[in-house]
C-alpha cells in the first residue's frame, strides 16, 4: 500500500510539474491552443490531481486504517482520477463538432457532461468544503424545480439533458470566465509565487522587515506588518499568509510583551490584508478584472489606496498598543542587518518584483508581465547560487510541482462558480434576483450596500475569498450597479468584504491558524483581530461615497483623500487602543472615532468637524490641566 502511495506521489509530481511547463510554453508563444482548449484540459489534469493528491484525513494504514479499508479509499480516488481524464478529453474532442454542428448533441455528451459536473461538486467538496458544493449544488437543482416556486423567483422547468449540455460542453457554465482565469492569470502567478518562496523570497522579506524596523519601539510588530505585506504580495492567501509569517512573527512579539491573543490577533490582520495588496492581490482580484472588463492594472490600482490605508491603520494600532503600555524597544531589531546590506542581497528578487510592476502599469498582460519576471527571477537566482546548479534544478522543478498543485482549490472553486454563473445565464435567474434585492433595499444604494456586506462575510465565513467573490459578483453585484454604484466600485466591495471575512467571528479562519501558533484562546483571538481590523468593514462604504480613494478623480482629489484617509485610520486606531498622547476614557474614545469616521467620508465640512473635534481632545489633553483633562482621557 505504501509502495502504491509512493508511486502516486511521483505521478503527481511528473503530471503537475508537466503542467506548469505547459502553461509556460503559452504563455511564451511556443504552443497555440483555442481559450476552450486550454480551460477543458486545465481542469481535467487538475480534477485527476485533487483525487491523486493525498488529504490527511484520507483512509490510510498511517492513518490508523485497517489495510482493507485503506486500499478502497486509494482505489476510489484512482478510479476518480481516471474517470476525471476520460470525461474531460471526451469534452475535449467533442466540443469542436458540437459548436460547429450549431449544437447537436448526443444522449452520450449529456451524461458525459452530467459526469464531469458530478466530479466538480465531489473534488470542491474534497478540497474546499461541503459548504460550496451545497450553493453549487442549490442553484443547480433550480431549473428542476424553479416552475413550483414563488412567482417572484419562478421560470419554466429544464430537462436535466439541457442542464448538462449548457454548464459542461460550452463557455457558460464549468469552462467559463472564471475557470479561463484560473487556466490564464492564476496559475501563471502562483507559479511565480513558489520560485520566490523556494528560492528564499521569503527569508529575504523577514531580514528587509527587520532592517526597517530595526531600533524601534514595538519592531517585532511592525516587523510582522511590514513581512506580511511583503509576502501578502505574492501569496494572497490570508491563512497561508499566517502560517508562513506566523511561525516567526508571532513568538518575537509574545517575547516582545504582546499578549498571545494580541500577537496572534495583530498577525492574522496583516496576513488578511495581503490579498488586497498590489501587484499580486487576491486571485479573485483577476476575475474581477475579467468580469468587469477592466485591465488588472486599473484593479490593482484602484486597489492601492485602500490597501494602504489598511495596513497604515494596524501599523498605528501595533505602535499605540506599544506606547500606550510603554513596551521597550528590543535588541532584537536593534540586531538586525542594515537596510543597505539587506537590499543589495535581494537584488535577484528585487528586480523581477520591480519588473513585473512596471510591465504590469505599462499595460502588459499580468501573465505576459509574471512570465517575463520569472525569467530574470530564474537567471538571477541562477547566477546567485552558480556553484550548486543541482540545487538550483532541484528548486525549480519543485517550484513547477508547487505552482501547479497550489491552484487545484482555485480551480475547482471556479469551476463551482462556473456552475451558479451558468445556472443564472440560463435560466434568467440572475435578473429576479437582481430585482429582488432592488425591492428589498427600497432602491437606496446605501442599504443595498450594507446588506451586500452582511451576505458576504456570511458566505466568506465558508468559503475561501475566490469563491465568496465567485458568487457575489455574480448574484449581489449586477444589482448594486444597477442602483447607481458604479461598476469597479461595486466589484471592489464585494471583493473587500470577502477578503475580511476571514477575521470576521464567529468563523475566522485566519484567526483559528494564528491562535493555533501563538497558543491563545481561539474566540478572544478572533474578537481582538476583529476589533484591530474595524477601518477594513469601514472602508469599503466610503468607496461609494468617496471614488477618490479608488483612484477616480482628479489628482488633487485623490492626494487630499489619502491625507484625511490615513488621518481618519488613525483616529480610528487611537480609539481602538485607547491612547492619545494619554490612555483615553470612553468619551475620548468615542471623540476620537467619530472624528475619523467623519474623515474618512471625504466631505468637507465632515472634514473641518472632524479636525475641530480632534483638535479639541488634543488641547484638553496637552493644556486642559488634570481636571479638565478626566473630560476624555483617564
Amino acid at each position: 500500500m505504501l509502495t502504491i502511495e509512493k508511486g502516486l506521489s511521483y505521478v503527481v509530481t511528473v503530471v503537475a510539474i508537466g503542467l506548469s511547463l505547459w502553461h509556460l510554453a503559452i504563455v511564451a508563444g511556443f504552443l497555440t491552443y483555442s481559450t476552450l482548449d486550454i480551460r477543458i484540459l486545465h481542469l481535467t489534469v487538475l480534477l485527476a490531481l485533487v483525487f491523486l493528491v493525498r488529504l490527511p484525513r484520507d483512509n490510510s494504514v498511517e492513518n490508523g486504517a485497517s489495510p482493507k479499508r485503506a486500499a478502497f479509499g486509494l482505489s476510489l480516488r484512482v478510479v476518480c482520477a481516471l474517470i476525471a481524464v476520460g470525461a474531460g478529453l471526451y469534452t475535449y474532442f467533442r466540443w469542436r463538432p458540437i459548436a460547429f454542428s450549431g449544437g447537436v448533441t448526443t444522449d452520450l455528451d449529456a451524461r458525459v457532461g452530467l459526469v464531469m459536473i458530478a466530479l466538480v461538486l465531489i473534488a470542491v467538496s474534497r478540497r474546499i468544503g461541503l459548504f460550496l458544493s451545497l450553493i453549487a449544488v442549490v442553484f443547480l437543482l433550480y431549473p428542476f424545480v424553479s416552475s413550483y416556486l414563488p412567482e417572484v423567483i419562478s421560470t419554466r422547468g429544464y430537462g436535466w439533458e439541457r442542464v448538462s449540455i449548457f454548464l459542461a460542453t460550452g463557455g457558460e457554465g464549468i469552462f467559463g470566465i472564471p475557470l479561463g482565469v484560473s487556466a490564464s492569470y492564476i496559475i501563471i502567478f502562483t507559479i511565480f509565487g513558489a520560485f520566490l518562496n523556494n528560492f528564499g523570497a521569503g527569508d529575504f522579506f523577514f531580514q528587509l522587515a527587520h532592517s526597517l524596523t530595526r531600533g524601534a519601539r514595538a519592531a517585532s510588530a511592525k516587523t510582522a506588518v511590514i513581512f506580511s505585506t511583503l509576502l501578502g504580495m505574492i501569496s494572497g492567501s490570508a491563512a497561508g499568509n499566517v502560517a508562513v509569517t506566523g511561525t516567526m512573527t508571532i513568538p518575537m512579539m509574545k517575547r516582545e510583551g504582546y499578549t498571545p491573543n494580541q500577537a496572534a490577533a495583530i498577525e492574522a490582520v496583516v496576513s488578511t490584508g495581503g490579498q488586497i495588496m498590489p501587484p499580486i492581490m487576491g486571485a479573485a482580484a483577476f476575475i474581477m478584472a475579467e468580469i468587469i472588463g477592466r485591465p488588472y492594472s486599473e484593479v490593482m490600482t484602484a486597489a492601492l489606496i485602500p490597501a494602504l490605508l489598511f495596513f497604515s491603520s494596524i501599523f498605528f494600532i501595533v505602535h499605540l498598543q506599544a506606547v500606550k503600555v510603554n513596551l521597550p524597544r528590543t535588541e532584537a531589531a536593534s540586531d538586525a542587518p542594515p537596510l543597505r546590506r539587506s537590499l543589495l542581497a535581494g537584488t535577484r528578487f528585487m528586480v523581477p518584483f520591480f519588473t513585473l510592476i512596471g510591465m504590469m502599469l505599462a499595460g502588459y498582460s499580468p501573465f505576459r508581465a509574471s512570465f517575463i519576471a520569472l525569467i530574470l527571477l530564474l537567471v538571477g537566482c541562477t547566477l546567485y547560487e552558480w556553484r550548486d546548479l543541482r540545487g538550483v534544478l532541484h528548486k525549480t522543478l519543485k517550484s513547477l510541482e508547487d505552482g501547479a498543485l497550489a491552484v487545484l482549490s482555485i480551480a475547482v472553486a471556479c469551476a463551482a462558480a462556473g456552475i451558479v454563473a451558468g445556472v443564472l445565464s440560463m435560466t434568467g435567474l440572475g435578473s429576479k434576483i437582481s430585482s429582488l434585492i432592488i425591492v428589498l433595499a427600497a432602491g437606496e444604494p446605501l442599504l443595498a450596500l450594507a446588506m451586500t456586506a452582511v451576505l458576504a462575510i456570511i458566505l466568506g465565513m465558508g468559503l475561501p475569498t475566490t469563491a465568496a467573490y465567485l458568487i457575489l459578483a455574480t448574484v449581489v453585484a449586477p444589482p448594486l450597479v444597477q442602483m447607481g454604484v458604479p461598476l469597479l466600485t461595486a466589484h471592489m466591495f464585494v471583493f473587500f468584504f470577502g477578503c475580511i471575512s476571514t477575521i470576521t467571528p464567529p468563523v475566522a479562519l485566519a484567526s483559528y491558524v494564528a491562535a493555533g501558533i501563538a497558543g491563545s484562546d481561539i474566540n478572544r483571538t478572533s474578537w481582538t483581530a476583529f476589533t484591530y481590523g474595524i477601518t477594513s468593514y469601514i472602508l469599503p462604504f466610503m468607496f461609494f461615497f468617496s471614488p477618490a480613494l479608488l483612484m477616480q478623480g482628479s489628482g488633487m482629489n485623490v492626494t487630499v483623500a489619502v491625507m484625511t484617509g490615513l488621518l481618519a485610520v488613525f483616529c480610528i486606531s487611537s480609539a481602538v487602543v485607547g491612547y492619545f498622547r494619554r490612555s483615553l476614557n470612553q468619551i475620548g474614545r468615542g471623540a476620537m472615532a467619530l472624528s475619523g469616521l467623519l474623515l474618512i467620508y471625504q466631505e468637507q465640512t465632515s472634514s473641518v468637524i472632524a479636525l475641530l473635534m480632534l483638535t479639541g481632545v488634543a488641547l484638553v489633553i496637552q493644556f486642559g490641566g488634570p481636571r479638565v483633562a478626566l473630560l476624555v482621557a483617564k
